[in-house]
């Protein structure tokens, strides 16, 4: 094994993420977070542990699958754990992890905002589209 220099070590220490830069693995952390599924999944775990179907009810239009494979994603970048209790029938509740707390007041800005100004989005939409017609 070669030997670094101090300032070798440095600057391997200095790894600076830009979401900018095309290459940077944050972009991956930032497409996930923008995915609405953990978006709507992260709201629904802040009022704690849930199970699947529970889940499933909370968040309206999320199919077993999707919501699934939003589970495991959450489970695999470490925000969610999964405990699986050993009973008839067998009993698996999602909760946030102490990683995925701190997303929290991000993603629940986010659905705030979103609920907040819905109605100013949807008529700039119904401009939008009305100017896209008078064009055609």
């Amino acid at each position: 094994m070669p030997t670094r220099s101090a300032a070798q070590r440095q600057a391997e220490a200095k790894v600076v993420y830009d979401a900018f830069v095309a290459t940077c693995p944050t972009r991956q952390v930032f497409a996930t977070l923008s995915d609405k599924w953990v978006g709507l999944t992260v709201n629904a775990l802040s009022g704690g542990p849930m199970r699947h179907g529970e889940l499933r009810k909370k968040i309206a239009g999320a199919s077993q699958k999707m919501l699934t494979q939003t589970l495991r994603l959450l489970e695999r970048d470490g925000l969610v754990t999964r405990t699986v209790t050993p009973t008839v029938p067998l009993r698996v509740d999602y909760e946030l992890t102490q990683l995925g707390w701190t997303l929290v007041p991000v993603m629940a800005a986010v659905k705030k905002w979103s609920e907040t100004h819905i109605q100013e989005i949807m008529a700039a939409r119904d401009d939008y589209e009305a100017s896209e017609l008078r064009k055609h």
